[in-house]
């Protein structure tokens, strides 16, 4: 770790509250250069929902190499590019009667957030976004702009013309935050220009894992519709099966107008992708290129993961009820502890009741070779991102682990 120390910059956080220098990996196992064994509940921030070096992945990139095929044009078309939209549109979006077209951004889920932001905007010829509270949508400067948290949003994004209204729970079950958001709508005098969209993330993983229900998104879609405004969902964290389907928002039957798509579909390549209705779809020649919208090897790897985006249904229906009976048992375990779990599918949260805490028991996770990361909000819900793939044992195995961390530190913590 020396060289790193020394050289790297202090920004990367991650090397620094876990100095391991990783080596190899399969499914949902880590090991070091020392051959020291982790189990994997992060996924590289989800990125890895199908598990390290998955196999599909490993053996098409192999072969595409192997053949000389190209690896980067741009953003001109190549045959990876094509089968990738193929496969997208025959495997996803025809099924689901989605009818999408799809555009390639550089590869940060914070650029394509921008570009839906600014289509946005000029299609409604409005300046005003609303974001919600303990929002994330990424790490550039724009994209900053309607992410809830303070201290990562620079003065510049504070200048983004956004409003923040409440997220689905924000003031506890009674209240109506649709009905506190329609009645800002509504009054001229509020304060709160009329918007050119919405954008939203049907759970708020690093906000620290609030789960929007149904009945809210529902709601937010018909607001939406009533005056005039698009509705952007960012599943950056939630798409590929991870909450079950293949879009976390097809629980709520709704139909956003631009959908964010990051992360997990390109197998831990850089890839990002923007849904938009056919309609959205105007550009000026030239208006949005980039250097890395035509990586081929995402691409493939990307095609490759679409054969088994749904895992067996029995295998997440198993992980999933695993994962939530034993954090449900653990807050039951400590009454007397101010922890609660929130969550659905393969991505849950344990909030443990103290801003800095989850940082801790991250820590000492580590130690005990389970990989957790804390959300960004207050750094007091503690993440859970298993790969969708994880074997039942190692699962087992590592919530007995993470157990055993958890009530220590809630017992004496």
């Amino acid at each position: 770790m020396n060289i790193l120390e020394r050289f790297e910059s202090v920004a990367q956080s991650y090397v620094r509250t876990a100095p391991v220098v990783f080596d190899k990996a399969l499914g949902a196992e880590l090991f070091d250069e020392n051959g020291n064994r982790y189990i994997d509940f992060h996924a590289a921030g989800g990125s890895l929902s199908y598990g390290h070096n998955n196999p599909a992945v490993r053996d098409g990139l192999v072969k595409y190499l192997n053949d000389g095929r190209i690896i980067q044009t741009c953003d001109r078309t190549s045959s990876a590019k094509r089968r990738f939209v193929e496969q997208f549109v025959q495997k996803i979006l025809q099924p689901r009667n989605f009818d999408y077209k799809m555009l390639f951004t550089d590869p940060a889920s914070g650029t394509a957030a921008e570009v839906a932001l600014r289509l946005a905007r000029r299609h409604k010829n409005r300046t005003n976004i609303v974001a919600f509270t303990n929002s994330s949508h990424g790490m550039t400067e724009g994209s900053l702009a309607v992410t809830g948290k303070p201290p990562t949003r620079s003065e510049t994004a504070r200048r983004g013309n956004t409003a923040f209204m409440p997220f689905c729970g924000y003031f506890g079950e009674s209240m109506d935050t649709i009905g506190y958001f329609r009645r800002y709508l509504e009054d001229s005098a509020s304060g709160l220009d009329l918007p050119a969209a919405a954008i939203v993330e049907t759970v708020q993983v690093h906000g620290g894992v609030h789960v929007a229900s149904d009945k809210w998104l529902q709601a937010l879609e018909q607001l939406s519709r009533e005056f005039g405004f698009l509705l952007i969902v960012d599943e950056t964290m939630t798409s590929g099966g991870r909450l079950g389907p293949y879009f976390s928002f097809e629980r709520a039957g709704i139909h956003p107008d631009m959908v964010l798509v990051s992360n997990a579909i390109a197998g831990g390549l850089p890839m990002s992708m923007l849904l938009l209705r056919p309609e959205l779809d105007q550009w000026r020649p030239g208006e949005q290129a980039g250097g890395f919208q035509g990586d081929s090897l995402a691409f493939v790897a990307a095609t490759e993961l679409l054969a088994e985006c749904c895992p067996p249904s029995w295998q997440f229906t198993l992980s999933s009820e695993i994962l939530a009976d034993r954090l449900l048992g653990l807050v039951a375990r400590f009454p007397q502890r101010r922890v609660r779990a929130r969550g659905c599918g393969m991505l849950w949260g344990l909030e443990l009741g103290r801003p800095g805490s989850a940082s801790v028991v991250s820590a000492w996770a580590m130690e005990q070779g389970v990989i957790v990361e804390p959300a960004r909000t207050r750094d007091d819900v503690l993440l859970l991102l298993p790969p969708l793939t994880i074997e039942e044992a190692i699962l087992v195995e590592g919530l007995d682990r993470l157990d055993r961390v958890l009530a220590t530190f809630l017992s004496h913590g």
